[in-house]
């Protein structure tokens, strides 16, 4: 683990300068899907820096670490996608972000985006996404940030649902394994970076 990087005992109410939520699935049958991306982001990015996740009372697994001293937040919600709000909330508060929302950095599959393809964007339309909608109807807002990973569209839109819950093809997954480490460089460099940068560089 590089030295700038160290564990900290999380308090209470200690605000976090970016908080990264990585949308998904719990469970063994979810791992790997295309659904789950935004869930591998933050995975890897706490395996990258020795850190494990661990449960936590805002029903979400979390890690936390300081690069340069500064407090990035971990978070895979265990709600179900669906019910990501629940989680999201309680997790803003947890680290008080309500009053900078566009530090809260929430990673999801895309269906609009070719498989592969990733974009950094702040609030905006939310193409469906329950997950997404589960989040603005908690928070009251979409004035978050967001990083979308592309993972193609489905034959038709009632298949939307049956594709994203399914694990991709050996080709496709060469594409979303790039994608997954290209959206955690996108999160580390918000943690540093303006957003229109990070959106120059990345998208």
């Amino acid at each position: 683990m590089p030295a700038r990087w160290r564990s900290r005992k999380v308090y209470a109410g200690t605000p976090a300068d970016l908080l990264v939520v990585g949308l998904g699935n719990p469970g063994k049958r979810f791992a790997g899907t295309r659904h789950n991306v935004g869930a591998d982001v933050v995975e890897l990015l706490a395996s990258q820096h020795g850190q494990t996740l661990h449960k936590t009372k805002q029903a979400a697994l979390v890690a936390e670490v300081l690069l340069d001293k500064r407090r990035l937040v971990l978070a895979f919600p265990q709600t179900y996608m669906n019910k990501s709000g629940e989680s999201v909330r309680p997790l803003v508060r947890r680290w008080n972000m309500a009053e900078q929302l566009e530090r809260l950095v929430v990673i999801h599959d895309e269906l609009d985006l070719p498989a592969g393809k990733i974009k950094v964007k702040h609030g905006g339309g939310l193409a469906g996404h329950n997950g997404l909608s589960s989040i603005k109807d908690h928070l009251h807002s979409v004035g978050f940030t967001r990083i979308r990973i592309g993972v193609g569209k489905p034959p038709s839109a009632p298949a939307g649902a049956d594709y994203v819950l399914q694990r991709p093809g050996i080709a496709e997954q060469g594409l979303l394994q790039d994608a997954i480490r290209r959206s955690a460089d996108a999160a580390l460099a918000l943690l540093n970076e303006s957003l229109e940068i990070v959106m120059n560089r990345f998208n």
